[in-house]
């Protein structure tokens, strides 16, 4: 009997895989969590982490980092994709970008998931055919591509476009799944 299940396992093909994509910011972190089964794609939750403004910077990448850890307990993501810092005019900005961006990528590496970078152009190309988009036109195609999303903020948005890279990437690299269900 338990070659047939293995018989009945292999016939439905691969498990869906869980990718929770990050859009890290110090004041406003957007996650969302797609589930990929053979080439249909789907929306399972997104959402917007805020840390207090006021409170002190350690305080705030532990909020972040405690939170990714939530929605990664919740949502049992089986890989992580995390859009990369770009370097803008303030050096110190962007040093701290960097570290809300670490506490993106060592909660879902504390957790076993692999974890994918993409540069925000590249996610722009990916889903608007431009690395030069603005936000509404990511945002304007994560609804056409995950419609039970509804009106994702721009956060989210990103998050969940950050997801749908990764999930392209691995249909496209063929990439297996990376964690044993």
């Amino acid at each position: 009997m338990p070659n047939a299940m293995i018989l009945a396992a292999a016939r439905a093909g691969p498990a869906p895989v869980r990718i929770l994509g990050l859009d890290p910011g110090l004041r406003r972190t957007g996650w969302g969590v797609v589930s990929l089964d053979g080439a249909r794609l789907s929306h399972v939750a997104h959402g917007v982490i805020v840390p207090s403004e006021s409170a002190p910077f350690s305080e705030r990448l532990l909020h972040l980092f405690q939170a990714i850890c939530a929605v990664i307990a919740e949502h049992a993501p089986d890989e992580a994709a995390v859009e990369e810092t770009f370097v803008n005019m303030n050096p110190a900005s962007t040093l701290k970008l960097g570290h809300a961006r670490a506490a993106a990528i060592i909660a879902p590496a504390q957790a076993g998931l692999p974890v994918a970078e993409y540069a925000a152009t590249v996610v722009k190309k990916a889903l608007v055919g431009t690395g030069a988009a603005d936000k509404t036109q990511v945002a304007f195609m994560v609804r056409r591509i995950l419609p039970s999303a509804g009106d994702a903020t721009a956060d989210a948005a990103d998050a969940l476009a950050v997801a749908i890279t990764h999930a392209n990437s691995r249909k496209l690299t063929g990439l297996s799944r990376a964690r044993a269900g």
